[in-house]
């Protein structure tokens, strides 16, 4: 795709917080409606840098400019090397401030058309490996958890991710920024918990609740610790709202419950960790060479 140098690209100067473009970009940061928008505003060189690799499609790109800062942000333009056919919208700082999400704005932005996955996407066979591996929350509602736990799934090769009511929206800009740019790649899909469980009973994946090594009184302790359970065969890992768990409804949906053996004294472990942990399990059970062989030797201190 064509550049051109962005120190003589025809940048638009824009003085009013009015403006139509400089509206739609708040109103992407200020998106409350989980249906997937026609665009979404990301901050920041990483971000930007993260949606290029990913073959997305920026509409506008904004940048803040003053007497001091001018330079800096066009050479972040350069390091980008934006595509041609891309407009260029120079924002005063405090118009900038006013359509962005942060409260220390990186003095850049954009407009961005977001990828579209299907079920089938998020449910397909996992990266390097015959079984799928997907990840479904209930009712996730901390977006740097959510983000975090996107982010795993794309480090330890899984499939997807079933977003079950009430998890928070993957393009809330916390969200994003802890995903580091995964949200752009990984399949997340929102579904009704019964179509849901229904798509993974159609492609014969077993649902795995992951529950706290050490149950509440009157809970099951039917729990298998994650490194005795087979992961190398298909699986949906089903993680909990951050302070509920899982509802009884969910647990009696699952065909296994599995657990992190937690030596120290703590009733239960962050979601994006414990999430994180299970994936990483899957990932050194289903790797030809784990990265971490149960006889090496242990490493020596320096």
């Amino acid at each position: 795709m064509p550049t051109v140098s962005d120190r003589s690209r025809l940048i638009s100067i824009v003085q009013s917080r009015q403006n139509a473009r400089v509206r739609e970009l708040r109103a992407a940061f200020a998106r409350p409606s989980r249906d997937l928008p026609e665009v979404i505003g990301i901050e920041g060189e990483h971000l930007l840098a993260e949606a290029l690799r990913s073959g997305l499609r920026l509409r506008t790109v904004f940048l803040r400019t003053s007497s001091d800062r001018r330079d800096a942000n066009l050479r972040v333009l350069e390091r980008l090397t934006l595509p041609a056919s891309v407009p260029i919208v120079s924002l005063n700082p405090a118009v900038f401030a006013s359509a962005v999400d942060t409260e220390s704005p990186q003095g850049i932005a954009a407009l961005v058309e977001p990828p579209r996955f299907s079920m089938a996407e998020a449910l397909a066979p996992a990266a390097s490996h015959s079984a799928p591996l997907v990840l479904v929350t209930a009712a996730l509602q901390d977006p740097g958890n959510f983000g975090t736990l996107v982010r795993s799934v794309e480090a330890f090769a899984a499939s997807g991710v079933l977003a079950l009511p009430g998890t928070v929206d993957v393009w809330n800009a916390k969200a994003l920024r802890a995903s580091a740019g995964s949200a752009f790649r990984v399949p997340v899909i929102y579904e009704k918990s019964s179509l849901a469980f229904a798509a993974l009973a159609e492609r014969h994946i077993p649902i795995l609740a992951a529950v706290p090594a050490r149950p509440a009184a009157g809970d099951s302790t039917d729990a298998v610790p994650c490194s005795r359970y087979d992961l190398t065969m298909p699986a949906a890992i089903l993680i909990g709202n951050e302070g509920c768990g899982l509802s009884p409804e969910l647990l009696d949906r699952a065909d296994a419950r599995i657990a992190i053996p937690t030596p120290g004294p703590v009733e239960s472990l962050n979601a994006a960790v414990a999430a994180s942990i299970l994936l990483y399990e899957a990932a050194r059970q289903r790797s030809a060479n784990p990265p971490f062989a149960d006889d090496s030797p242990p490493s020596k201190a320096r």
